[in-house]
């Protein structure tokens, strides 16, 4: 429990005076740039102090001033600030819609753009959430999302869901498939625990949709992908 406790001490104690100063910014001025960098900031430090080392690679894959969509597996909580921070320019992301109704930590994700997320699955929903996206893709913004939706409860791999491949149908965009491992020990499902070790985040070539017919042939070439830089265990 010590780098856990350390290291939400870290976010408490850099995250207060930097949403004092990047909150009222960014509502003043529109322009989140502010908020975002101190964000990828404290959560860079963070994990360096709760000793996570996050290897990289494959960073040079990604195609450059296009925005594209960031499809990778999900094994602990700490996948998302493992990959977030370390994707070149701007990022919005699905979130659960709870996650908006929390005090400040909720404007902040308002302001930067990120994209709420029903868990009742109805198809209304649905559509609206791709739709907010596409307008995220418009203005040049990431995105990243989990295609299993939820973490693995044991690291291996999980059906897909398919929101995210109407998404890159529907708007062309890139898909940039990403494996992460390592983190399914650091942090399991279900525990706060954190132990100190190393997170692999590794950037596939981008896929296009235009060069498959549906969308069941997209998401079968981005889970091969994916399933291709983990472990041979996590792949089933």
């Amino acid at each position: 429990m010590t780098y856990s406790l350390l290291l939400i001490a870290w976010i408490v104690i850099l995250g207060i005076p930097a949403a004092i100063i990047c909150l009222p910014w960014a509502i003043l001025t529109g322009n989140v740039q502010p908020l975002y960098r101190a964000s990828t900031f404290i959560v860079r430090t963070g994990y360096a102090l709760a000793r996570i080392n996050v290897q990289v690679s494959g960073r040079e894959l990604i195609p450059a001033k296009m925005a594209c969509i960031f499809m990778a597996n999900h094994v602990s909580n700490l996948d998302p600030p493992a990959l977030l921070p370390n994707i070149p320019g701007r990022v919005s992301a699905f979130i659960k819609e709870s996650l908006i109704r929390i005090p400040v930590f909720g404007l902040g994700l308002k302001l930067a753009e990120f994209i709420p997320v029903e868990r009742s699955g109805d198809r209304e929903s649905a559509a609206d959430s791709v739709a907010a996206a596409r307008q995220i893709l418009v203005k040049g913004i990431h995105i990243m999302t989990f295609v299993e939706g939820t973490r693995s409860p044991d690291g291996r791999m999980l059906p897909f869901k398919k929101g995210p491949f109407y998404l890159a149908k529907e708007t062309g965009a890139p898909c940039i498939p990403v494996s992460i491992w390592g983190t399914e020990t650091m942090m399991a499902k279900g525990s706060v625990r954190i132990r100190p070790g190393t997170a692999h985040v590794i950037f596939h070539p981008p896929i296009n949709p235009g060069d498959y017919e549906t969308r069941e042939e997209l998401m079968g070439a981005v889970r091969a992908a994916i399933a291709s830089g983990l472990p041979e265990w996590m792949r089933s």
